[in-house]
């Protein structure tokens, strides 16, 4: 019996001694970073009794924080002479028998790791919501220790079980199409009760989700899309988590959500979403304050960026992720929504360690004021300097759509893309503005274009050969829309075709597709082909000529190689007078229909037998 009690306190004590910290943020680290310091949080129950220490000699503790909650530390270590592998950190108080130790490990980094290459304007970026494209693995369907346990591909706002493995099983697809980076939405643990398939709401910054898969999945993902020429772009969140984050069952600090005492009163306050604040120089204190921390819904708590732990925090897990996965861009969810010196801060940051990253920010405004605000280098009037690469081109989409919807006139039709592409002037950088015909959270493009595939085929066509980053949502190749509920989140978020065993057609394959989703998929398929190799859509100069009589054109140019997009409204045949791009230099050249595979010489007056689309090059 004695022995047996012995046994049942040792038992007991190593559990005890098990528990002293249950996380550690970030899990490792990098020797070798531009910022030589690192910030930890260790959590554990009443780890702020103990005093940490370590066991390297040229590993300094520089401080050491405590909060209002005492199972929380926060430790920031000098780095400047680590060299990698592991070391202990020692916690130590009163009687030796509650002392113990965590291993910690620093990793060396990636050859070459600052050096790396973010998205840029020779890239098209295939948008994914992996829940919705493929299941390559039926086993991590359900999770029973997750709140959300059902699977049922019926619901469009429950979960239907794509996951990591479906994108890495479609990686050919993906490549022989001609995409060149991939932007799945965000896969990290979202522990919520109800429509987690979205991701947007994580609950986790350092786990993988796992009914999307394991951290090796996402790894494997991100070393085969690499090996195929394709950067991986991360989907992050700075502005807010879900309620059933782990932090808000036992909060940091007194201030780490903003609106903090009033969630606890069961007072939720939400943002009045008025973005035009950031740069309003009437706007008044209190709007400001609203906008930037309200909730941006009751279940989705607001960060408080201003908290300097909780900003190095999510500044590190950035860092820390781009390392990890050896990512190649980031895409920052709702970037106007933050304290605005924080995303500036944590831009900063990041480009400092990666001077030729990328990363965009979403701004949903059609003005293009608005949007350029954000983008790095333009000189704003409030001296802000975002550090942001690239924003999103909400305002060139919109132009692009009504023009094409709407009958030619003086002040209708193509003259809207054409004086939406003139507002290039305003922007500092237009070649790293992300355009797209639609998204995540935007009705597909052929609901838009009230499903006229010949006006898709135009924008499409007109998109790619812009001087932009273009992004295609999954699924535009091959047709698929929302138009029996417009706005409805989960319609848009369709199951891809083929990504499910049983499923009647396959999109991958193109099998039991329809004869027109079969022809935008080839349409699509050479036209970004095409641009893969092309320096005048990469860099070129861009010309384009006043809409005249139902036409729009635009030529891209580099060296020898020119691009002509010709955009053409009219039902009946026309006759196209050539000579009025004689300032192109294309006039007695050869060139070639990017489709057809026709060759003419570009002089006199081209016929044009029907309304669309017509890319035409010198590169034969």
């Amino acid at each position: 019996m004695k022995n047996l009690c012995l046994l049942l306190l040792f038992i007991l004590g190593s559990s005890l001694y098990a528990q002293k910290t249950e996380r550690i943020e970030p899990p490792f680290w990098y020797v070798g970073m531009e910022n030589n310091q690192l910030e930890l949080l260790i959590y554990g129950k009443d780890i702020s009794q103990f005093t940490p220490s370590v066991d390297n000699k040229i590993i300094q503790i520089l401080d050491i924080k405590k909060t209002e909650n005492k199972n929380y530390l926060f430790l920031n270590l000098d780095l400047s002479k680590a060299i990698s592998g592991k070391f202990n950190i020692n916690f130590s108080k009163k009687g030796k028998r509650n002392n113990f130790s965590v291993a910690y490990e620093l990793k060396e980094r990636n050859k070459d790791s600052k050096l790396r290459e973010g998205f840029n304007s020779s890239d098209v970026i295939y948008l994914i919501t992996p829940d919705r494209f493929a299941n390559g693995d039926v086993t991590n369907d359900v999770v029973k220790t997750m709140n959300e346990k059902i699977v049922d591909r019926k619901d469009d706002y429950g979960r239907h079980g794509g996951d990591i493995k479906g994108i890495t099983n479609h990686l050919d697809y993906i490549d022989e199409m001609g995409f060149t980076a991939i932007w799945p939405t965000p896969v990290l643990t979202n522990d919520m009760k109800e429509s987690s398939y979205h991701g947007y709401a994580m609950t986790d910054f350092y786990q993988v989700d796992p009914r999307f898969g394991t951290m090796e999945d996402y790894s494997v993902l991100a070393k085969s899309a690499k090996n195929k020429g394709m950067k991986l772009i991360m989907d992050q969140v700075a502005n807010h988590i879900g309620i059933e984050h782990w932090w808000m069952k036992d909060l940091p600090t007194n201030d780490w959500v903003n609106y903090q005492d009033e969630y606890l009163k069961n007072n939720i306050v939400i943002t009045n979403h008025r973005r035009t604040t950031n740069q309003d120089s009437y706007a008044s204190i209190k709007d400001k304050n609203l906008m930037s921390e309200g909730w941006f819904v009751s279940t989705m708590p607001d960060l408080n960026q201003r908290n300097p732990l909780l900003a190095r925090y999510l500044i590190q897990n950035s860092i820390w992720w781009i390392e990890t996965l050896d990512l190649g861009g980031i895409r920052q969810d709702t970037y106007p929504y933050p304290n605005k010196q924080f995303m500036s801060d944590w831009a900063g940051a990041i480009m400092k360690e990666y001077p030729n990253f990328s990363i965009v920010g979403e701004e949903w405004s059609t003005n293009p004021l608005l949007v350029g605000y954000w983008q790095q280098g333009v000189k704003n009037k409030d001296g802000y300097e975002s550090n942001l690469s690239s924003t999103m081109d909400f305002p060139m989409q919109k132009s692009i759509v009504d023009a094409l919807n709407e009958s030619e006139s003086w002040d209708k039709g193509f003259v809207k893309m054409y004086e939406g592409l003139a507002n290039d002037f305003s922007y500092a950088n237009p070649s790293k503005i992300m355009i797209f015909p639609d998204n995540h959270d935007m009705d597909r493009i052929f609901t838009q274009l009230k499903e006229n595939m010949v006006n898709t085929k135009m924008a499409l066509g007109y998109m790619l050969a812009l001087p932009r980053i273009p992004q295609l949502y999954y699924g535009a190749e091959i047709l698929m829309q929302n138009t029996a509920k417009p706005g409805d989140h989960g319609l848009i978020r369709t199951d891809f075709p083929g990504g499910w065993s049983g499923d009647n057609s396959n999109a991958f394959t193109g099998e039991g597709l329809a004869v027109t989703q079969l022809e935008m998929q080839s349409f699509l398929k050479k036209v970004l082909n095409y641009r893969k190799n092309s320096e005048a859509i990469h860099s070129g100069k861009t010309i384009h000529f006043a809409p005249e009589n139902g036409v729009y054109v635009l030529f891209r140019i580099k060296n020898d190689e020119v691009v002509a997009v010709i955009l053409n409204k009219n039902d009946k045949p026309i006759s196209l007078n050539l000579n009025r791009f004689e300032e192109v230099g294309l006039k007695g050249k050869q060139v070639v229909n990017m489709i057809t595979g026709e060759v003419f010489i570009f002089e006199n007056n081209l016929k044009i037998s029907s309304k669309g689309v017509l890319l035409f090059t010198t590169k034969i």
